[in-house]
């Protein structure tokens, strides 16, 4: 059985320092180095694995890729920075924030791992040099390198899914679809955004009506959001479809200012459903309805993803999809809820 002197041994480190990382001694202070390699140590030797994921602290970066002043678009991620503030406390751990991955690199030997949080896309030597100087690492929201990094990601494909139903289900027929630009996955670029991809693969496996009825392109913005409806109304004169499923809060906004603007009655001629659940769904007219992501989960599993792979849990990245959950307002109401109040 291994014991502590032998990671001592191992480490040429004095068995009280290693039994102080490993305790989470909280008045104990050590460079990260040399915490990290005792950790790896005594999980090479199989120590490690049998202590608990939130008992040693440790000294995590993130990465934040995005701008915090891009209004709603961006008020997601500001949402999820501040539960990974919350939970980190919670669970030992001390962050510190980038702005950039090339800062990160350049000070990567100071942390444990690092979690990114945004969805600008970096390039594939950025990635590989972050890897090599942070081996450890969680993406939230988006997965760059899959076979690098860890992720932790809500489930927008099943999201889009259960929102075509419960429209439906509602007796919302002719449903439309406005969404934004595509996004990065490995080394790979989609055209389409994967919210995107669901809405039309389950439109045509339900045989639903959507010719002319998707519009889905530009920045997910309030003034894309409004641009798209605006286009899409004008295509389509009086056939106005019966509900408007949108990729994003960002882009709902637009929508629904858009159709105000034309007189166009919200729930009665066209139902709007959105995805994020941001604060601003309270404040629109009417108030949105909107599939909840919810940021303390978020930043729950990718602290608790990142420790575990600290530690040496896994052999293999694991990719995480988190489910979300309706908030029904006036804006859409189902067939089986009472709008919130």
């Amino acid at each position: 059985m291994v014991n502590l002197g032998d990671i001592a041994k191992a480490t040429g480190f004095s068995k009280a320092t290693v039994s102080r990382v490993l305790s989470g001694d909280p008045s104990f202070t050590a460079k990260e180095s040399t915490r990290h390699r005792v950790i790896q140590v005594a999980n090479e030797l199989g120590y490690a694995l049998r202590t608990s994921r939130s008992s040693i602290p440790l000294t995590i970066a993130v990465l934040e890729n995005f701008d915090p002043s891009n209004g709603p678009q961006d008020s997601y991620f500001s949402d999820v920075r501040e539960a990974l503030r919350e939970r980190a406390a919670e669970n030992m751990m001390s962050l510190t924030f980038f702005p950039d991955v090339r800062a990160l690199v350049e000070a990567g030997q100071d942390y444990s791992g690092f979690v990114s949080l945004g969805p600008a896309p970096l390039t594939r030597d950025n990635l590989e040099a972050l890897h090599e100087a942070l081996p450890h690492g969680v993406f939230i929201d988006i997965n760059p390198a899959p076979t690098l990094f860890h992720s932790v990601r809500p489930d927008l494909q099943q999201t889009v899914i259960e929102a075509i139903y419960a429209l439906r289900e509602s007796g919302r027929e002719r449903i439309a679809f406005i969404g934004g630009d595509g996004h990065v996955m490995g080394s790979h670029v989609f055209g389409q955004d994967p919210r995107t991809v669901a809405f039309d693969e389950w439109a045509r496996l339900l045989a639903m009506p959507i010719e002319g009825l998707v519009r889905a392109s530009g920045p997910f913005s309030v003034d894309n959001g409004r641009r798209q409806v605006d286009e899409l109304v004008e295509s389509l004169g009086e056939d106005l479809p019966d509900a408007i499923l949108v990729a994003a809060d960002s882009l709902a906004v637009g929508v629904l200012q858009a159709l105000s603007a034309r007189a166009i009655r919200v729930p009665d001629q066209v139902a709007v459903v959105s995805i994020d659940n941001l604060e601003v769904c309270q404040y629109t007219a009417p108030p949105l309805s909107s599939y909840a992501i919810k940021p303390s989960e978020l930043a729950e599993t990718s602290l608790m993803l990142l420790s575990d792979s600290i530690v040496g849990r896994f052999t293999h990245k694991h990719h995480v999809l988190l489910s979300t959950q309706l908030v029904a307002r006036q804006s859409f109401v189902p067939a089986t809820a009472e709008p919130e109040s």
